[in-house]
């Protein structure tokens, strides 16, 4: 079996090898094809990746490749985690919301918004080769925003099964069984991560926890419990411990753009440095590192990157298609009638079931009032924003911009929307 993973000059990707090698016994992986746009940069990230499977015993033969279509050739499942311009496009996605006043963030609001219109073309591309060279192929889709350009394949490609992906889900997943050993007492089996269940609904990155059985237990009431009271006794809470518990759900982390957005518009007054500037003295610090000949793991300043249980999500997923394992994860998909009253053709972030039939949505209850009405705010500026991306459409991105909460006022959609073009202007010329 093949699988490919495009944008693997990416310093996450020495943690997907470790992922693949941990599941060597139950996923008979024969090559894995790493392929980036990048030659110096694939060189030494991939250089890293095939000493750490050497000395693993080489369970799998690791290749290198700038050529897509070559990547691409008799692969099995696609994995997509490339950045469009790389970290230098990120910082000018920051310092774009900077300029006009705006939250300027990776993911979120205009900065979001940038990344997708840049993204969407280049994914959509991808989308048409593996129609023709690996028909039938899962993509599983880490590029952010994940949601937004997974809501653009299932759109725009339909013909490519397309999964989103994101590790914030899991990363709460695991927090809470960490809480549950550590300060709740609670024995764990060995299966747990297998057998808990997040329930969780939303959007990428706009998401709210809600349940959490183990074994069909649910835990919930004294998970949540245990939270409010950590909320109400600690003096910097991530959270006004009032709102959570009238909401009764938890919210993810980047609800905070939303949630505390004054809060975070002083943060960014501080800048710099921006995240997109540590991230790039960060990755050089690791570079440096991958290129040691003697490193064959990897190194403790991987964990500054951020993305923790990245590759455990991913092998997970691909592990539970293949092997037709039924296990269920939260992850971007269209949910088809799965919430009743929502729109069938929404993409929404809700559990699934994998196994070798296809990511099917569990049935969930709708999110309270409280919570849909940004949601849906959201979803309408995502299929807007996808329909920017795919055809170019001006029109479509200035209507994307009005429909986002954290977006310019009209009187200021037309001027940061051009700034917007001007800055991608590189990546952006089928823009009209």
């Amino acid at each position: 079996m093949k699988i490919t993973v495009i944008g693997a000059g990416s310093t996450y990707t020495p943690e997907l090898v470790k992922g693949f090698i941990e599941l060597h016994e139950s996923l008979p992986l024969t090559e894995l094809a790493l392929m980036d746009i990048h030659p110096e940069r694939l060189q030494i990230v991939g250089g890293f990746c095939k000493r750490i499977v050497a000395t693993h015993g080489s369970p799998f033969q690791v290749t290198l490749t700038t050529d897509r279509h070559e990547a691409l050739s008799d692969t099995s499942y696609v994995i997509t985690q490339f950045r469009v311009g790389m970290i230098p496009a990120r910082r000018e996605d920051e310092y774009l919301g900077l300029r006009h006043g705006l939250v300027g963030q990776e993911t979120t609001g205009i900065g979001g918004m940038a990344k997708a219109l840049r993204t969407i073309p280049v994914m959509l591309d991808i989308a048409r080769d593996m129609e023709r060279i690996a028909p039938g192929a899962l993509l599983v889709n880490f590029t952010n925003p994940s949601g937004l350009i997974t809501e653009a394949l299932t759109r725009y490609a339909p013909q490519v099964t397309a999964v989103g992906l994101c590790n914030s889900p899991i990363t709460m997943k695991m927090e809470i069984l960490h809480n549950l050993k550590e300060k709740q007492g609670l024995v764990l089996p060995e299966d747990a991560v297998q057998k808990s269940e997040l329930n969780a609904l939303g959007l990428n990155h706009l998401c709210w926890y809600r349940g959490f059985s183990l074994y069909g237990e649910d835990l919930w009431p004294q998970i949540f419990t245990a939270y409010l009271a950590e909320l109400r006794t600690d003096p910097t809470p991530e959270w006004d411990a009032d709102m959570v518990e009238s909401l009764g759900m938890i919210p993810n982390s980047y609800l905070k753009y939303y949630y505390n957005t004054a809060h975070k518009l002083a943060e960014q007054a501080k800048w710099p440095p921006s995240r997109a500037e540590q991230v790039l003295q960060i990755e050089s610090s690791l570079l440096e590192q991958y290129a040691d000949p003697s490193l064959v793991d990897t190194p403790p300043d991987l964990m500054k990157r951020g993305g923790a249980w990245y590759s455990t999500l991913a092998t997970q997923v691909i592990n539970s298609h293949y092997n037709n394992l039924n296990e269920i994860q939260v992850v971007n998909v269209r949910h088809n009638g799965s919430v009743p009253g929502y729109p069938a053709d929404w993409v929404l972030e809700l559990p699934c079931r994998i196994n070798a039939a296809g990511i099917h949505p569990l049935p969930a209850e709708p999110l309270p009032l409280v919570a849909f009405g940004l949601l849906a705010q959201i979803k309408s500026y995502e299929i807007l924003a996808a329909k920017a991306g795919a055809f170019g459409d001006r029109q479509a991105a200035y209507q994307a911009m009005l429909a986002h909460p954290l977006g310019p006022k009209p009187e200021q959609i037309s001027n940061v929307l051009d700034d917007l073009l001007k800055t991608n202007q590189a990546y952006l010329p089928h823009f009209q």
